[in-house]
């Protein structure tokens, strides 16, 4: 009786054992996966951003281009300036909508106040840039100072 008794409590102690190992095995699994799946986002975001430095060079030869395409009404220069904003778009990076839209500190750095509907975006003199989440170039703009154009 003595010994049913004692290996009914040995099997118990061992049954707690065996759930407390898997529990922690379980726990280990999972934090496993987790550390794979930031190590597989970091390693993503650091190929997005190291390529940073490049497509900030290659904003203003963007920038020139389009303005070449519109000076020149060439359609030549307006493919490759669609090829080569398509190139950016594929990497994560967004133009930063202005015109007639609210002014925005955080994605815009207003140069001038001129008469126009109050905080709102008049002219866009340089093209903002955001690259996934990330501001990569503020737009430059002209605010609305609440002034009307009849005045």
């Amino acid at each position: 009786m003595k010994e049913n008794k004692e290996t009914k409590l040995k099997i118990e102690q061992l049954e707690k054992k065996a759930e407390e190992l898997e529990n922690n095995w379980k726990r280990a699994l999972a934090d496993y996966k987790n550390l794979e799946k930031r190590v597989e986002e970091d390693r993503e975001n650091w190929v997005l951003f190291a390529n940073e430095g490049l497509i900030k060079k290659l904003l203003p030869i963007a920038d020139n281009l389009e303005k070449l395409a519109e000076h020149f009404n060439d359609k030549g220069a307006d493919l490759i300036v669609k090829e080569l904003r398509n190139v950016l778009q594929e990497f994560g990076v967004e133009e930063i909508k202005t015109d007639g839209s609210e002014f925005d500190p955080m994605k815009m750095e207003a140069i001038e106040m001129v008469k126009g509907e109050r905080n709102k975006v008049v002219e866009t003199i340089s093209k903002g840039y955001m690259l996934k989440d990330k501001l990569i170039r503020p737009a430059v703009v002209k605010v609305g100072n609440g002034e009307t154009l009849n005045n």
